[in-house]
């Protein structure tokens, strides 16, 4: 068996709807990279397997680990397959049904059969109970806490078998002593019962928010507990010396016992790694501005960075119902590789949402799939090659793939097999085009001016079809796009986020007590890295405020230099800047902080040197083979190329395929590709 290093193997694993992707180093070697059928009854079952397919193909033991990293859907597809936890909801008297009644806003305005807008699923109206206390907006006790009372809701709760319980106390942001007194009788009177309390899952004001952001955390606490549970005893049966880490939505890691605590912050815990890669792969190339799109099996993430940053946002999309947890924008549609092709009532064609996934995967697989997907019209047009497929260590049944486009979409239509995949495959690129539209041309950003960076298993198939949709002339292809967000997870740092609510108007803000609180923010985030194990000097500390005009009810994250002697003459005229920007107007009004936040990271690291290669020195060109592509009526001869064998400089043009063990991209007539020198693979319109 190969040993570890100094600090051993370091390997990041990113569970998808379809394959779950490895990849692993020792430091400063090469990177190798795996790929693994996602068990979707239990996903840590294929996280576990990757260490048996270390040790199989690569010969390293589990001893030999230095840091294992992962990127985790199970919150994400907790709630949108309503498999969470039962929860009770402990609220003040008068305010249980805050998450009923939310924010009585309505997204469809004339559905014939109106949804629910608020996530009363959570929490429905016998599980939720009120109790007698009462704390003033400026932290001082109204009405002390009924003890008693709280015995009894409690009681009643345990008795309808709720796993877990949220508590949301009016103004418990500005004294959370009410809330720690009733968890802390919780856990006393019942052992085991997980709690979830709104002074530390969302220290701030506007109570629905809060209200949703807590019941979130208890919804999911349960599920995501036992998942790391798992994870971790199965790494420790292993033998494997090293802690779990878990990508958080914010793009940074944490332990899986801070994870376990608070998973309402791993929402985006995969596509955010897949961010973190893109960007270090976008700025090795020189692209400072971006738009990545990671298509696996089963949705496409789509994110935008400018000027080699992520935007981070407030709050995000889940299922339908806003979050109020700080994650990268990343907006996901149910669009990928697996996306299921149909006929509907109207006889239009549709695709997606719905994916055949990996279990049992698209028709070409040949595991008992019926339904025609996306993967399969790219076999039918030509543009995978049934016996490469991930590398060669999976063949497709490419006669599977023609009865199953011919059967269910091309003699419904009344069109040609060639057509009718052409069809999905126009069908798709439209819903991505419309997903990155989302991300920039909706928040006034041309996305003209950015290059597109396609990662996942699928992203390199449509790369430059989306490109000319959207009149983007640069595509950025990575060394490995199909195991980026994998791989995003050995760069990214480990981070912590601590918020707290701090109530100033800008024009008497007291500057002492500002830095004051925090200091003692800064307290609670390096206890945080204690446990991580990393030391004071190798942590950067970012800190900001949250403002809003006084009457304002939605604020914004403005940095903060506390250290500046005009602290409180900065925060306003950045806030200015800010809210003109987002809003399109600022005027000189009086403005006020909400809440403070400190953001703590050490480590991650830029990949890019362990990313570059040497070509294999094997033949360049592989077999030529006819394709189908979109405006052209007849089959084209597409060149074939093998990336392992395409040396810095190496230049050509479209029409052609090129093929690694990862993806196979398409380049279109119109585009020309060379391997830059990062290795990068850049796509440009002719």
């Amino acid at each position: 068996m190969d040993r570890a290093s100094d600090r051993g193997w370091e390997i990041g694993v990113d569970v998808g709807g379809t394959f779950t992707d490895v990849v692993c180093r020792q430091p400063g070697g090469a990177l190798h990279i795996m790929k693994v059928p996602t068990t979707r009854a239990d996903p840590s079952a294929s996280v576990l397997a990757s260490l048996d397919v270390l040790r199989r193909e690569r010969a390293v033991s589990p001893e030999a680990l230095g840091r294992f990293a992962h990127g985790t859907t199970v919150a994400t597809n907790a709630v949108l397959e309503r498999r969470g936890a039962r929860i009770g909801l402990v609220t003040t008297q008068g305010f249980r049904d805050v998450i009923e009644i939310g924010r009585q806003s309505r997204r469809e305005m004339y559905d014939v059969l109106l949804r629910p807008q608020t996530p009363v699923f959570l929490a429905p109206g016998r599980v939720r109970k009120e109790v007698a206390e009462r704390m003033s907006a400026t932290g001082q006790v109204v009405t002390p806490l009924d003890e008693a009372g709280l015995r009894r809701a409690v009681d009643e709760l345990v008795a309808h078998d709720v796993e877990a319980i949220a508590i949301v106390f009016l103004f418990s942001f500005a004294n959370p002593s009410h809330e720690r007194r009733a968890r802390d009788l919780i856990t006393q009177w019942h052992p085991g019962m997980l709690v979830s309390t709104s002074h530390e899952v969302d220290p701030a004001f506007r109570e629905y928010e809060r209200t949703v952001a807590t019941a979130f955390d208890a919804y999911l606490k349960p599920t995501v507990d036992r998942y790391l549970a798992r994870l971790e005893d199965g790494l420790a049966r292993s033998g494997a010396p090293v802690p779990l880490q878990v990508m958080q939505s914010r793009g940074g890691l944490t332990s899986a016992m801070v994870a376990r605590g608070r998973p309402v912050r791993l929402f985006l815990s995969g596509p955010a790694a897949g961010v973190v890669g893109g960007r270090i792969a976008g700025s090795a190339s020189g692209d400072d501005d971006l738009i990545t799109i990671d298509v696996g099996g089963t949705s496409a993430d789509i994110a935008l960075i400018s000027a080699r940053k992520p935007l981070i946002r407030p709050e995000g999309d889940v299922g339908g119902f806003v979050v109020r947890t700080p994650m990268v924008d990343v907006n996901t549609i149910g669009s990928g590789g697996g996306s299921i092709a149909r006929i509907d009532a109207a006889g239009g064609l549709k695709v997606g949402p719905q994916s055949a996934g990996s279990e049992p995967g698209p028709a070409c697989y040949g595991r008992g799939g019926t339904q025609a997907t996306v993967c399969d019209a790219s076999v039918v047009l030509g543009y995978l090659d049934p016996d490469y497929f991930a590398g060669g260590t999976f063949k497709l049944d490419a006669r599977l793939a023609f009865e199953v486009i011919e059967t269910t979409v091309a003699r419904p239509l009344g069109m040609s097999m060639q057509a009718a995949a052409l069809g999905i495959h126009r069908v798709l690129n439209a819903q991505m085009a419309e997903g990155i539209r989302q991300v920039s041309v909706r928040q006034g950003i041309d996305p003209r001016g950015y290059s597109l960076v396609p990662l996942g298993g699928a992203g390199g198939l449509h790369a430059t079809a989306l490109a000319s949709e959207l009149g983007m002339r640069r595509v950025v292809v990575p060394r490995l796009p199909g195991v980026l967000a994998a791989a995003g997870l050995l760069a990214a740092p480990v981070e912590h986020e601590i918020s707290a609510a701090f109530a100033s108007a800008i024009a008497t803000l007291d500057v002492a007590a500002l830095r004051d609180s925090l200091r003692e923010l800064d307290a609670r985030a390096h206890s945080l890295m204690a446990n991580e194990h990393v030391a004071r000097r190798d942590v950067a500390i970012t800190h900001f405020a949250d403002m809003c005009y006084i009457g304002q009810s939605f604020t914004l994250e403005i940095p903060l230099d506390e250290a500046r002697p005009d602290v409180a003459e900065a925060l306003y005229e950045d806030f200015l800047i800010a809210h003109d920007r987002v809003y399109g107007h600022a005027f000189r009004a009086p403005a006020r902080i909400t809440a403070l936040r400190a953001v703590h990271q050490a480590g991650g690291s830029n990949m890019i040197e362990e990313m570059r290669f040497a070509a294999s020195g094997a033949t360049v060109d592989l077999p030529s083979r006819r394709i189908h592509v979109a405006g052209i009526s007849e089959a084209v001869e597409a060149r074939v190329l093998a990336r392992d064998a395409m040396a810095i400089g190496f230049a050509f043009s479209g029409p052609a395929l090129v093929q690694q063990s990862d993806t196979t991209t398409l380049i279109e007539p119109g585009w020309s590709g060379r391997v830059d020198h990062a290795c990068n693979l850049v796509l440009e319109r002719q």
